[in-house]
């Protein structure tokens, strides 16, 4: 006699008693009968384990043990039972245009690549070892080569390992860089005019300066009341910090020109504002954007029109699903927690019988 756990009712807690056919076979072993009600845990009904998992999509795995009295492993095990059954139904689908970026699942640099679907706005693939060359020619070896070659667009930071993958298996697209990261580089740029300004002024000058980072790195509509005028006066205090101020805020017009020769006069003219400004942070960032021209100006063209705000998007939700499970140490289980995090739910009647890749 057999017992499985099935959905409580009126607080009680159910358990099945079942008798389960064996049969031994010469030629294949002992074989049990078939039961399309049970999950690949038999200890566990199919409809249970979808409840656990439907749980687990909006509690932490701690949560979920204490609330249905599991073990935490039981838990993990039965969402990714239903996370798998997610996948089967929501294979890694072909894309014009895919997203590419890293992000550290712990301290000391460890890396992990995320590749998302920019059509659709979900990742698609999370694996890696680092953020090296050979990581990401994981990902287009799980792709294959008829989907790579069905790439048009790739969106992703100036990290040079990521373009050399990408012209090994996919050469025919078009690479467009994160405006985002870029952006990031330029929000360090007045950082550093920020420290040296505080370092050179002396006395009730820096009053100005210190406390005010984040005023002054944030848009102005995003700053409240008190936020705003405190950045009014730091900004008219110092004359530097204005115009590194100005020339940040004007510099994401550039991602608003659909011609190249407009967009690289508009840069020409935003280099022009330096000159005579001694803002060496800001020269270099100039530098930079010149080394990697063609990559931000590709998106001029219709074709390349694509969400840039996709990716970081996907980023900020992705780490926010890390601090929820307070770290994650199977990384198969986190990859799948990204991945099916932005896939739809199961249906009420879908079946859990099968397992999960290992």
């Amino acid at each position: 006699m057999a017992r499985a756990r099935d959905l409580g009712a009126g607080g009680y807690r159910i358990e099945l008693e079942f008798e389960r056919v064996r049969v031994s076979c010469p030629d294949c072993g002992v074989r049990r009968e078939y039961l399309d009600w049970l999950a690949r845990n038999p200890r566990y009904t199919a409809r249970y384990a979808r409840h656990v998992g439907a749980l687990a999509r909006k509690m932490t795995v701690q949560d979920v043990a204490r609330s249905e009295r599991l073990h935490h492993t039981t838990v993990k095990d039965l969402d990714k039972l239903y996370m798998a059954e997610q996948l089967r139904r929501h294979p890694m689908p072909a894309t014009a245009a895919i997203g590419v970026d890293e992000i550290a699942i712990r301290k000391g640099h460890d890396y992990r690549v995320v590749v998302s679907d920019l059509t659709r706005q979900r990742p698609i693939w999370f694996g890696g070892a680092g953020r090296k060359q050979e990581d990401l020619a994981q990902f287009f070896t799980a792709y294959g080569a008829r989907r790579c070659a069905g790439i048009r667009v790739a969106v992703m930071d100036m990290w040079k390992p990521f373009r050399q993958a990408l012209l090994e298996h996919a050469p025919q697209a078009e690479i467009v860089f994160d405006k985002f990261h870029i952006l990031r580089h330029l929000n360090e740029a007045l950082d550093d005019v920020r420290r040296a300004e505080y370092g050179r002024v002396q006395g009730k000058q820096r009053r100005f300066i210190k406390g005010n980072r984040y005023t002054l790195l944030s848009h102005r509509e995003n700053l409240d009341l008190d936020g705003r005028q405190a950045l009014k006066t730091l900004l008219a205090a110092n004359r530097r910090l204005n115009t590194a101020y100005l020339l940040k805020e004007s510099f994401g017009q550039l991602w608003d020109y659909r011609s190249e020769a407009w967009a690289r006069k508009f840069f020409e003219n935003w280099k022009d504002a330096l000159k005579w400004q001694r803002l060496k942070p800001f020269e270099k960032f100039a530098q930079m954007i010149e080394r990697h021209w063609d990559g931000i100006v590709s998106y001029c063209q219709p074709e390349n029109k694509v969400s840039l705000g996709c990716v970081e998007g996907l980023n900020n939700t992705i780490r926010v699903i890390q601090r929820k499970a307070y770290g994650f140490r199977d990384e198969q289980y986190l990859a799948m927690k990204i991945i099916t995090h932005f896939l739809p739910p199961l249906p009420d009647h879908a079946k859990i019988t099968h397992t999960f890749p290992r």
